[in-house]
């Protein structure tokens, strides 16, 4: 790799530029005048993004956001000269990119519907990863049809998802989006917490002769997992026996020695290779808990329509590519404008979870204060990622968007087509205006004059008074279908993926999540044994002698 591909953002041609069109342009738009100006601003900054696969459009309006005539290209200059399209060439080639574990990164390879030659290391994915896909779909057809029981002949009713990170966010998240496609019949649990009360009420809600567990782990070996893991098969082994496990567990996991040792059949364990990251690994068989929901045809058009925005982002100019687009306006409010958080606002209440999601993606990749080279870097990264579905998070935070004083980009997503359009559409109508009112409202606000002429009161003209000029990013899809929320979640990983080549920092490890996870194993040990802890800072030892004295321990 050339030293250029080191170099700290700031030392880039294209970033000096910009800031010089920041000092000069940027920081002076004001959008509300930018479209007075310009009656084909919507039209220039918009992209449709079509999924082949299932013949669907998705519309990025990013026409509300700081940009003018020169932006874009400023923006798509940084990304050239930051090697942006050869990182991720190098992504799609297999190679190791992320260098601090050795390992490439091609979630890409899972939702690789169309089976392109994909390599790593000389050797195909290909095979390995269709295998894998036919064995989910095999097993999820047993299951959901009934022809797979458990040990008293019953059809499985309760599917119990025991994972924690990736292996519970993405699961969760997609089931819950596509609930409409969801098998009814199916009662779903995600357990993640070792905070007992996740896998007890779990439990509680549960019949051990119609329960299936699945084991989502890639080492089988993550404390918390195997924690709630151990609790499941104590509380099923009340009802059946050592051999009645094989019915009731699944693997998730590549390591097989553990796997048996725990007691699951081999035949009912599936693998994943080191270059799933955690965060990236729905499209894997992580992801079985959604095929046997919503089925594995859906489960395929999910992976579809990642595959089609893996193809756009891959192939299609930066100007024209939404998540490169989408990427390089972050980087551009992070660091030219100051802003520190990214709100997403789902309206659509089957995306709930879509925030919560995004949270791990993004942070988990791009928290980092270190560049490729090592160096610590001198810009902002990793803007805090955070979200409620509209219209509820209107009647909550959105006052700070509207008068507060700190800059939040925004992101709203919608559908047009409701998969509940209840009373003749009127909801879907309502949920609409607000979706297209509030981006409007947050670009126009409402100056001293206009209240006045509302007739307030002269004292009340500054309360009601909005500056308005808040940059958002509108999303809008025709339906949330499987292929949707696939590409848009792929949308949003690529993002990811240009805002860390441009901060050259490493998007793909998370060296943060092990500091935490090493003290807690020595907390736990003086947890559990007798006197006073020691090697711990005055504040901790403390802490641990209140828990025991509460907690009745000596």
């Amino acid at each position: 790799m050339s030293d250029a591909q080191f170099a700290q953002a700031t030392d880039l041609k294209a970033w000096q530029a910009l800031v010089e069109h920041h000092n000069s342009v940027g920081r002076n738009i004001v959008l509300k005048e930018a479209f007075e100006k310009d009656p084909d601003r919507f039209n220039k900054y918009t992209r449709t993004f079509k999924n082949e696969a299932d013949g669907t459009e998705i519309l990025f309006d990013f026409s509300k956001n700081f940009i003018a005539d020169d932006t874009l290209k400023l923006l798509t200059d940084l990304a050239r000269e930051a090697k942006v399209e050869q990182l991720r060439d190098r992504m799609f080639g297999g190679e190791a990119i992320n260098f601090t574990e050795d390992r490439a990164v091609y979630h890409v390879a899972l939702r690789n519907t169309s089976s392109q030659p994909m390599q790593v290391n000389g050797k195909s994915v290909v095979e390995d990863t269709n295998s894998v896909l036919d064995h989910m779909k095999e097993f999820s057809n047993q299951v959901r049809s009934g022809e797979w029981t458990g040990y008293t002949g019953k059809k499985i009713k309760s599917i119990i998802n025991i994972g924690i990170g990736g292996s519970d966010l993405g699961p969760v998240m997609v089931c819950q989006s596509l609930k409409a496609y969801g098998d009814r019949s199916l009662t779903m649990h995600f357990v993640s917490n070792i905070d007992g009360t996740d896998i007890s009420e779990a439990l509680k809600d549960s019949d051990p002769e119609t329960t299936m567990f699945l084991i989502a782990s890639k080492t089988f070996t993550t404390a918390e997992t195997v924690t709630n893991a151990n609790t499941a098969k104590e509380w099923f082994l009340k009802s059946g026996k050592q051999e009645d496990i094989a019915k009731h567990f699944v693997a998730l996991s590549t390591n097989k020695s553990e796997v048996e040792k725990f007691g699951i059949d081999s035949k009912n364990m599936f693998g994943f290779e080191s270059w799933v990251g955690g965060r990236y690994s729905v499209w894997s068989a992580i992801g079985l808990s959604v095929a046997l929901y919503i089925g594995f045809d859906n489960f395929h058009q999910f992976l579809a329509g990642a595959h089609a925005m893996d193809q756009h982002f891959k192939n299609t100019p930066l100007e024209d590519n939404v998540p490169v687009i989408a990427g390089l306006l972050s980087v551009w409010y992070s660091d030219f404008y100051g802003a520190q958080t990214h709100l997403v606002a789902p309206y659509d209440q089957y995306m709930s979870r879509f925030p919560a999601y995004l949270q791990q993606l993004t942070m988990e990749s791009n928290g980092k204060a270190v560049t490729r080279s090592g160096d610590y870097v001198k810009y902002t990264t990793g803007a805090v990622f955070w979200g409620e579905p509209g219209t509820n998070s209107q009647h909550s935070f959105f006052q700070l968007l509207h008068q507060g004083t700190k800059l939040i980009p925004a992101d709203f997503i919608m559908a047009a087509k409701s998969h509940n359009p209840v009373s003749g559409g009127v909801h879907q109508r309502m949920l609409a205006s607000n979706f297209l009112a509030q981006t409007e409202a947050l670009m126009l606000g409402k100056t001293p004059e206009e209240v006045k002429a509302e007739g307030a009161p002269e004292d009340l003209v500054p309360h009601k008074t909005f500056l308005g000029n808040r940059p958002t990013t509108s999303i809008l899809a025709e339906q949330i279908t499987p292929g949707t929320l696939g590409a848009l979640i792929a949308y949003y990983e690529h993002m990811v993926f240009t805002e860390g080549a441009i901060w050259n920092i490493n998007s793909f490890d998370q060296w943060g999540v092990e500091l935490g996870k090493a003290l807690a194993k020595k907390v736990q040990k003086d947890l559990e044994t007798d006197g006073d802890a020691s090697g711990h800072d005055a504040s901790t030892s403390g802490l641990i002698a209140a828990f025991k004295a509460k907690s009745n321990m000596k």
